[in-house]
């Protein structure tokens, strides 16, 4: 096989959650009086919410408050868990297993809380298909800043040509392609997210086995 690693996203990749975080973030922001229909769906997944305050307040932004709202969303999330053991895409189990079975190294690098994936991992029971777990929120910035990228394969120990980075936004795809390793995107058929600057579109975890796979067949017959 062409990669010696496969980092995966979370949202959107391993679990189907962005219709949750929509109606999740409208009831909060609605409950605060705050408006954001100035923004879309797109802007704000693959990315972490502490980046786009400044975007949400606009002429009313300031670091006091967004860090109070922040504190809130924080308890808010709490209060209203992600539904994850209904929410696993069927395909994932089996291209964790066909990665290991190839001996990839395989990471998660999310923007989402420590808290929330480790949540995610722990009821599907995926914790040892992942050699490394990343959250955004371990970094000043996150996607679509290369660093959580960047810091994964160096924990991985590969390079940036040797990685196949698995992403759905538009953060994502330009984080993997800033840290200079292949991104493939899971297409978007929702929400309206650019995807151009991925090298590939597939829909689904499943065409990415069979890729893989045909890759693995190709170099075998080499």
């Amino acid at each position: 096989m062409k990669f010696k690693a496969v980092i995966f996203d979370m949202d959107g990749v391993l679990v189907d959650t962005e219709r949750y975080y929509l109606q999740r973030r409208e009831e909060f922001f609605g409950g605060h009086g705050i408006s954001i229909s100035h923004l879309t769906p797109s802007d704000f997944i693959g990315g972490n919410m502490k980046d786009i305050w400044p975007r949400i307040l606009q002429g009313s932004f300031d670091e006091e408050k967004a860090s109070e709202l922040q504190e809130d969303y924080e308890q808010f999330k709490e209060n209203h868990p992600m539904p994850y053991a209904e929410l696993l895409f069927s395909d994932v189990p089996d291209i964790l297993e066909f990665l290991r079975q190839k001996e990839v190294k395989i990471a998660l690098a999310s923007s989402s809380s420590m808290f929330d994936i480790k949540q995610m991992l722990d009821i599907h029971q995926l914790n040892s298909y992942f050699e490394v777990v990343v959250s955004g929120n371990d970094f000043k910035q996150t996607k679509p800043n290369p660093e959580i990228y960047q810091s994964t394969m160096k924990k991985l120990g590969v390079t940036p040509s040797e990685t196949l980075i698995i992403e759905d936004s538009e953060k994502g795809i330009q984080a993997g392609e800033a840290a200079g390793a292949t991104v493939w995107a899971i297409e978007d058929k929702r929400f309206g997210m650019n995807q151009e600057k991925a090298d590939l579109k597939v829909d689904s975890l499943t065409a990415i086995q069979k890729l893989l796979t045909e890759s693995s067949l190709k170099m075998i017959k080499a």
